[in-house]
C-alpha cells in the first residue's frame, strides 16, 4: 500500500507500531524532530504502559499504514524517557506574539512523509490535550525565532490565522451569533414596515379629513340642508 504524501503528527502517534512476526512495539507517544529546520526525523512509541523503556524509530523505517497500524522495517533504537525529554521538541511549546504575550499553544503539524519536513503547525488557544478544541494554522513563514519551549512569531492574536477545525464551543457560538444577527435583522425589517404602514395610515387620514372641511362638501351639506327645509312642511 503506497504511504500518504502528507501526514499529521497526532494521526502518526495514535497509530499502533507493529513490525515482523506481528510484534506489537505500542502505540506512539511523541516525536523527534529538528526544531531549527523545522523537520521530523522519526517518533517513539511505549511497549506497554508498566515499560520504562521506549523505542525510538527514524521516519523511514515505516513500511506501510494499514488501518490504525503502522508497520515497520528493521528494529528499533532503544531509550528511556529521561533521555527522551532532552531531545528538543516544539510540541506543547508556547505561541508567543509580536507584543511578547502568549496566543496559544503549538498541538499538532503536519508533514510530508517522504522528506519529513514540516508543512504548517497547528495552534490550539488553550491545553492542546482537550479533545475538540479549535486548531488555527501557523506558517513558517510566521515563525521569527524559537527557544525551548516558545516560538515567537509576528503576529498579533489567533485571529490573524485561519482556522483550520473548529470547537463544538466556537461552532454554537459561531451559530447563535448568527441566529441572533438573523432576528436582529427580522426585527429591524418588521419595525421600517411598522413605520411605513403607519406613515401611509397619516397620510390617509389626512386627506379624509381635507376632503372632509373642502369647499365642495361645505356647499354639498348646505345644498343638502336647504332642499330639505323646502321640502319639509314643518319647518
Amino acid at each position: 500500500m503506497k504511504l500518504p504524501k502528507e501526514f499529521l503528527l497526532s494521526d502518526l502517534l495514535s497509530h499502533s507500531v507493529k513490525g515482523n512476526a506481528s510484534l506489537n512495539y505500542g502505540t506512539g507517544e511523541n516525536v523527534w524532530m529538528h526544531p531549527p529546520v523545522h523537520r521530523i526525523l522519526g517518533w517513539y512509541s511505549r511497549p506497554s504502559n508498566f515499560d520504562l523503556k521506549r523505542n525510538v524509530w527514524k521516519l523511514n523505517q515505516i513500511n506501510q499504514i494499514i488501518e490504525n497500524d503502522i508497520f515497520v522495517k528493521g528494529n528499533p533504537a532503544i531509550s528511556d524517557l529521561a533521555t527522551l525529554n532532552r531531545f528538543p521538541n516544539l510540541i506543547e511549546a508556547n505561541l508567543i506574539n509580536s507584543n511578547g504575550s502568549k496566543i496559544g499553544v503549538i498541538a499538532d503539524f503536519l508533514f510530508e512523509m517522504k522528506t519529513g519536513n514540516i508543512k504548517f503547525y497547528l495552534i490550539s488557544r488553550s491545553n492542546p490535550r482537550i479533545p475538540g478544541s479549535s486548531r488555527w494554522k501557523l506558517n513558517i513563514e510566521d515563525i521569527i525565532d524559537q527557544q525551548p519551549g516558545l516560538v515567537f512569531c509576528s503576529l498579533l492574536s489567533l485571529e490573524d490565522l485561519s482556522l483550520i477545525k473548529s470547537s463544538l464551543k466556537n461552532t454554537i457560538f459561531k451559530k447563535g451569533k448568527k441566529i441572533i444577527n438573523r432576528f436582529d435583522d427580522m426585527k429591524n425589517t418588521a419595525a421600517n414596515r411598522l413605520e411605513d404602514w403607519l406613515e401611509e395610515d397619516e397620510d390617509i387620514n389626512k386627506n379624509s379629513e381635507f376632503r372632509q372641511n373642502s369647499f365642495y362638501n361645505e356647499n354639498q351639506s348646505d345644498r343638502t340642508f336647504r332642499n330639505k327645509k323646502e321640502n319639509d312642511p314643518w319647518i
